[in-house]
């Protein structure tokens, strides 16, 4: 079901760099926030959750998605990260969640934002940056809006990040975007299916769970005239 589209015919080069991230967030060039829980979240959270309890649940470039609070009040443990300390900060304050401040002693320069309740911890840091020695791994991922968000060129480094973040039972929940990639320069950039078959088909399996219409104003400004949100669900690949 991959879009052959020619890349070399598209806009999809353009690179975004972190500093550029923050400058986003510091003019509240923040279009890609949503304010409300991602409906499919919601929908399809039980793919995630597997009837299981208390899972570490991780959310790449989480910005101040409200998804982790929600997430967080049905007894989940939340671990984020993002570069922009603006929206971390905004995060706490938003939501109402009392928090504290420390360093990372593993990764320089880098801060972690802990809720007072323990359930919520936002590093602010590159992605690059973490490891299981520094957070441990996950049973559950969360990506609204990372895979998205990386540089087209960084797709296999992101992505080796997130294998090294899954424990054996660990349940993606993986949203791509799909549009005319030669009408649109991104972010959010498309994803066809053949890069989740690059990237993360060696190790894992994947379906996809639903392809959901979400074009609106906001994209038409874009110059383009249909945009899908498309969610996967991704695991490991069991060991022979």
């Amino acid at each position: 079901m991959s879009n052959p589209t020619n890349f070399s015919e598209t806009k999809q080069d353009r690179v975004l760099s972190d500093d550029d991230w923050k400058h986003k967030w510091e003019i509240k060039n923040i279009g890609f926030h949503e304010k409300e829980i991602h409906p499919l979240l919601v929908e399809f959270i039980n793919e995630m959750q597997y009837g299981r309890t208390k899972l570490n649940i991780f959310f790449p470039l989480c910005g101040k998605v409200v998804d982790m609070k929600w997430l967080a009040d049905k007894g989940h443990n939340v671990v984020g990260v993002d570069v922009c300390e603006i929206a971390l900060k905004e995060f706490f304050v938003e939501q109402n969640i009392p928090y504290n401040e420390e360093t990372v002693d593993e990764i320089p320069g880098a801060k972690v934002f802990k809720s007072v309740s323990g359930t919520i911890a936002l590093y602010c840091c590159s992605i690059y940056d973490l490891s299981p020695s520094v957070i441990g791994k996950f049973d559950g991922i969360w990506d609204r809006a990372a895979f998205v968000a990386v540089n087209r060129r960084d797709r296999e480094r992101y992505t080796n990040v997130l294998l090294s973040l899954m424990a054996k039972d660990c349940r993606l929940l993986l949203v791509t975007v799909e549009y005319d990639p030669k009408l649109h320069k991104g972010p959010p950039f498309y994803v066809p299916e053949s890069d989740i078959e690059t990237f993360l088909g060696p190790s894992c399996t994947y379906k996809l769970l639903k392809k959901m219409d979400a074009f609106t104003d906001k994209q038409k400004k874009w110059g383009i005239d249909f945009y899908f949100e498309n969610l996967y669900l991704v695991l490991p690949k069991l060991e022979s």
